[in-house]
């Protein structure tokens, strides 16, 4: 890895080698760093539950108004604020580098002046992709969507435009949060949120009468609320220390930024986008709009359920980076097995519960028999999608932790885009298969893949040289923020 490459932080070079044993057992090791780890899981589960729960509640209202409205709601949210999410939140992930590591070598005053750089390129970004919300139901067309589909699609992601913004402010403040365990605070305020949601649901689509349209607004609404409560707690004397008020000094060093956020938004980006675009592919089919209702089930589910694989990737970049901000090396390689070993457990619960109830899942969002039935011939792609997927995001979130960004993309592009991508075109349409063979090609062609190189990178990473590299990056970003 060139110098150029690494995390960009720097501090006075130094490693802290801790003794592995550090007169305790393995167990205790393991129940002391888990202790850790779960004081920023825990709170990041229920936050982003929370959250997806508000996507998830709209989604559910829509497909109670029919099947041509579930689809169009699910077009909507999968793959136009799909992609606006994946985009922003990916480059908000630069801030798990820059200030995990930051507060682990406790140079806290960074981590505000951070942030605020992340607002600007965010915001930026936001303008710059605005035409996918205005032109979203041209493009759907040109991606083969039905005509109707597209155009109802259309309006739903008009009237999301508020949605848009609000993630520009809202990814950076919990990265902020998060890299200083204030993970508390992101959960009650999601809590307050997803109440608000349900209420406005109710009263927009069954008082109010307001049909597809009403449930959109109705998270534009809920997410607001995340916003202003995550921005009223930081600004208002909740970060004493890492916040100290808006400054000029956010304009400084602003190109090294956007690299790093770029790098991150693409890493981030080709994963979010991969099962995104099975739901444009399914698109495509004969009978698409049956086979995009059964799929947008199945992916509504695993999106629920990846919120806790989610969690840990945020709890295992955390960590990792403040174990280099640290200088400590080997804790980042021992908080990195915690992390992945945690989340393979708990995979495996949920790829139980996905195949004992295969259907009845599907109830949450429908009670079309055809559907249901079409549901349940994609369970077990589902379950396995999950298994994979517990491993997956923990490792990611490792790499973001270590600042390897630009290399992770390069994986992810690889594996998703030149494998998966050609393998499940190839079985839906060579061989026939519809979904089923183009979700399989992209399961085993592409995340399995994926997730075996990210297993190799990892377990054949020199942590201690990881930690120099951390070490040796804060004090230029320092140099590059005046009065400092």
């Amino acid at each position: 890895m060139s110098e150029s490459n690494v995390p960009l932080l720097e501090l006075k070079p130094q490693i802290i080698e801790e003794d592995d044993a550090n007169g305790s057992s393995l167990s205790t090791r393991i129940w002391v760093e888990s202790k850790q780890l779960w004081h920023i899981v825990g709170p990041a589960i229920f936050s982003r539950v929370a959250s997806y729960s508000m996507l998830v509640i709209t989604q559910a209202f829509a497909g109670h108004l029919g099947d041509l409205e579930l689809a169009a709601m699910s077009i909507a949210n999968n793959v136009i604020v799909g992609f606006d999410f994946g985009l922003l939140l990916g480059m908000a992930s630069a801030l798990e580098t820059l200030c995990g590591q930051a507060y682990g070598a406790k140079k806290f005053h960074m981590l505000g002046i951070y942030m605020q750089r992340s607002w600007i390129v965010l915001f930026i970004c936001s303008i710059l992709i605005l035409p996918i919300y205005l032109f979203s139901t041209p493009v759907l067309k040109l991606l083969g969507q039905p005509s109707d589909l597209a155009e109802m699609a259309g309006k739903v992601a008009m009237v999301f435009l508020p949605l848009h913004f609000s993630f520009a402010i809202q990814f950076p403040l919990q990265r902020f949060l998060q890299s200083q365990l204030k993970t508390a605070v992101i959960a009650y305020l999601s809590l307050v949120a997803l109440v608000v949601h349900i209420l406005v649901s109710w009263l927009f689509v069954y008082g109010l009468k307001l049909g597809l349209v009403g449930t959109a607004i109705t998270t534009n609404i809920s997410w607001w609320v995340l916003v202003f409560g995550l921005l009223f707690y930081t600004i208002c004397g909740g970060c004493p220390g890492t916040w100290c008020g808006f400054s000029f000094e956010a304009f400084s060093g602003l190109w090294e930024f956007v690299k790093l956020s770029t790098a991150s938004g693409v890493m981030i980006c080709l994963e979010n986008w991969y099962y995104r675009i099975l739901i444009v592919m399914t698109g495509n089919l004969a009978n698409a709009k049956l086979a995009v209702d059964a799929l947008s089930v199945c992916m509504t589910i695993n999106g629920w359920e990846m919120m806790i694989p989610l969690a840990f990737f945020v709890g295992s970049g955390v960590r990792v980076a403040n174990e280099l901000g640290a200088g400590n090396g080997k804790g980042a390689k021992f908080a990195t097995m915690v992390a992945v070993g945690t989340s393979i457990i708990i995979g495996i619960f949920f790829w139980i519960i996905i195949i004992t109830f295969d259907s009845q899942i599907a109830l949450i969002f429908t009670s079309s028999e055809v559907v249901l039935k079409e549901v349940k011939t994609l369970t077990i792609l589902l379950a396995f999608t999950i298994l994979l997927n517990s491993v997956q995001p923990v490792l990611s979130g490792v790499a973001v932790g270590s600042g390897w960004q630009s290399y992770v993309a390069y994986v992810n592009l690889g594996c998703y885009y030149l494998i998966g991508l050609p393998l499940g075109f190839l079985m839906g349409w060579g061989f026939n298969l519809g979904v089923k063979g183009i979700w399989a090609g992209m399961i085993f062609g592409g995340t399995a893949i994926q997730t075996l190189i990210l297993c190799i990178m990892t377990i054949r990473c020199d942590w201690n040289k990881e930690a120099e590299r951390a070490s040796v990056q804060i004090k230029k970003w320092e140099e590059e923020t005046p009065n400092h």
